[in-house]
């Protein structure tokens, strides 16, 4: 049942949904352009929902398949929260700040083996990045489900288990960027951070309501996260289940990070929650510095890591025993070997797509 606040700002999520609608439709008939690319296979992966669907380990997941099958794919993000404006072509001196938290921890995540860039623009930025990388065989958009100027080969929909867009609301009421109806335009639709062991009776369900607003036939696949060993950001003893930890996020989900570490073992005496995307301040992690009792380890997100070692406040993270967690997704039953059965086709000598 919606809350009586989600009630009170319907008719703005009413009005606001009206304007995409147009937007979308615009696009639909061709009375706004769009551009498709003949050169390599674009494979769009993006959300109708504001953050905190797990984009960055799908597209991880994507890059290391289409590797995997001997591709050379590259990465093109906006490169949220960058301090920088236009095309960017990521380099071994760039931050947070010049490329965004996300496309750096892809770049390192890669360790620069993938091409990644970051442009507003995508379609400007795809010309840009082709040219440069003209050994390129395939382009990831990260998170360009609404870029629609952009004509993709293949759209990827992610949506969470525990917040599917399908009992969601178009902001302000909810946190949909746009209609339930936009589903329509995904090739596929996966249902993510699930539990690994979520039944096909839950499972069916969910593709029944998902098959709602997706176009008839469009596959409902399911995945899961796999959590890693901690990784060293900084010196020290790798903290192992059973030690007091202190959690440090700065993403839209931290739930069930917090969830992994707590059934592993650990205890978490404290949890440093900050808003997606955050920005670190010096003041905020010498608090958290002070917080820490000898023993004590500082575990955080591989996103996270990537805003830590921003120059202003290196100094200060190093002289805590830092440690991220790494995730890795995981398909549920045939998910993968489905998923994979799609993509093939793009990439077959000749084919037709």
């Amino acid at each position: 049942m919606p809350s009586f606040l989600t009630l009170l700002l319907l008719p703005a999520s009413w009005l606001y949904a009206g304007v995409m609608a147009v937007r979308n439709w615009l696009y639909r008939t061709g009375l706004k352009p769009r551009t498709s690319f003949a050169q390599v296979p674009v494979l769009n992966v993006g959300n109708l929902r504001v953050g905190g669907t797990g984009k960055t380990p799908h597209v991880a997941w994507l890059v290391t398949w289409l590797q995997s099958r001997e591709q050379r794919p590259a990465l093109l993000s906006r490169g949220y929260g960058r301090a920088t404006r236009g095309y960017r072509l990521a380099t071994a001196a760039d931050s947070a700040a010049t490329i965004g938290d996300e496309p750096l921890q892809q770049f390192r995540h890669f360790a620069a083996q993938v091409p990644v860039a970051v442009s507003e623009d995508r379609v400007a930025g795809i010309r840009q990045l082709l040219a440069q990388q003209p050994a390129v065989t395939a382009v990831v958009l990260d998170d360009a489900y609404q870029h629609r100027r952009v004509q993709p080969a293949f759209t990827m929909l992610l949506t969470e288990q525990a917040r599917p867009f399908y009992e969601d609301y178009v902001l302000p009421a909810g946190r949909l960027r746009e209609s339930r109806a936009g589903a329509v335009r995904a090739d596929v639709v996966v249902v993510t951070k699930c539990a690994p062991q979520l039944s096909a009776t839950i499972r069916q369900e969910i593709t029944r309501r998902i098959r709602r607003y997706a176009r008839p036939g469009v596959p409902v696949l399911f995945s899961c996260y796999e959590y890693g060993a901690p990784v060293p950001v900084t010196a020290g003893p790798l903290q192992l289940p059973g030690a007091e930890v202190v959690l440090l996020t700065g993403i839209a989900q931290p739930g069930p990070l917090l969830e992994h570490l707590r059934a592993a073992g650990y205890r978490v005496v404290h949890h440093a929650s900050f808003p997606d995307h955050h920005v670190f301040q010096a003041e905020e992690l010498r608090q958290l510095a002070a917080q820490l009792r000898p023993g004590q380890s500082v575990l955080t997100t591989q996103k996270d890591a990537a805003r830590l070692l921003e120059p202003a406040v290196a100094a200060i993270v190093a002289a805590m025993p830092v440690f991220y967690i790494p995730i890795e997704v995981r398909f549920l039953a045939d998910g993968e070997t489905r998923l994979a059965e799609l993509l093939t086709p793009y990439f077959q000598p000749h084919a037709v797509v």
